[in-house]
């Protein structure tokens, strides 16, 4: 019987589970104490992508990784709409907007695979354009309000519930993601955390909460797609540790700007 590998195990399955489980309870607990203008900007700082290409470097090299994240701008702009029609119809139905959501997703993410998108300049092309038509309809002509925090009386029930859901979604698609360079991008930001955090809200708070999240999340989303170019260009320069620090920092400091940035927007 082939034996999987303790640190590929490690690797694919355990840290994956638990930071993303992590991730995502601090998401939720922000947003709710916060506001969903600062629980989406903060919700979406790079996680689960640093440990995905980690993993992805460290069992096919800083080459392959390097190739792999090319697509992730792109794959990022396919989540940026990800969130836009989940804002758009959750008020309809929350079942309508996340399947509605994935039928784009899976739709969109089929279309780059099938053109092996691998030219970072053209993809980081994608995801500003789709930032700027999606935030622009989302706040000027949707004029979807952001939400004030929220009192809620937390269990261990509930946040053990929030932790699980988040991590068994975000440790299948690690999983997946070590195919091939391109598959390997845009598994590594499957909307893990966007799904786990839109179902949270909208059953928890409202279809107004949760469309004012994903609100923030399209803003707040783009300090993934700097950390993802950073590492591009990063890895092969100062390889995977130095390379995933410098690019966290760099994107750290973006959302940073972003939060700052945040009463700017309904």
């Amino acid at each position: 019987m082939h034996e999987i590998p303790m640190d590929a195990f490690l690797f694919q399955t355990v840290l994956p589970f638990l930071f993303s489980a992590l991730i995502v309870i601090l998401i939720t607990i922000g947003a709710e104490k916060l506001g969903t203008k600062a629980g989406g900007i903060l919700g979406t700082m790079p996680s689960t992508i640093i440990i995905a290409f980690y993993f992805i470097a460290h069992n096919k090299g800083v080459q392959f990784a390097s190739e792999a994240v090319a697509v992730v701008p792109a794959e990022l702009a396919i989540n940026l709409l990800f969130l836009f029609v989940f804002a758009l119809l959750v008020h309809r139905s929350g079942t309508l907007a996340l399947i509605s959501s994935f039928i784009v997703w899976i739709g969109l993410s089929s279309i780059v695979y099938t053109i092996h998108l691998n030219n970072i300049y053209i993809s980081l092309f994608i995801y500003i354009i789709t930032l700027f038509i999606t935030f622009i309809i989302l706040e000027y002509k949707q004029q979807i309000h952001s939400s004030e925090k929220v009192h809620v009386h937390y269990t261990p029930k509930k946040i053990l519930l929030r932790g699980i859901l988040a991590g068994v979604i975000i440790s299948i698609s690690v999983l997946l993601s070590n195919i091939n360079a391109v598959l390997s991008g845009i598994f590594s930001v499957f909307p893990a955390i966007l799904t786990s955090t839109m179902i949270i809200q909208y059953r928890e708070h409202g279809a107004a909460f949760a469309s004012g999240m994903a609100k923030s999340m399209v803003f707040g989303i783009s300090s993934v797609a700097c950390y993802a170019t950073c590492i591009h260009f990063f890895y092969p320069l100062y390889g995977v540790l130095t390379g995933s620090l410098l690019a966290f920092i760099i994107s750290f400091l973006l959302t940073m700007v972003l939060y700052q940035l945040r009463s700017k927007i309904r």
